[in-house]
């Protein structure tokens, strides 16, 4: 059996990063997700991202 057939027997375990909804729909399949409430820097507003960066 290939690598690639391999992964579609184990287990799915997923990191969501985004949308919430994504979450709730896996974790409603009985899937293993944890979910980030992650956004980009400064709204995605480049100008102000690298603004932020030079704090550092």
């Amino acid at each position: 059996m290939s690598k690639i057939n391999e992964l579609f027997n184990d287990e799915l375990k997923i990191i969501n990063m985004g949308l919430e909804s994504f979450h709730k729909d896996l974790k409603s399949q009985n899937v293993k997700v944890i979910h980030m409430n992650w956004r980009p820097l400064a709204g995605g507003n480049k100008k102000m991202a690298s603004l932020l960066s030079r704090l550092k």
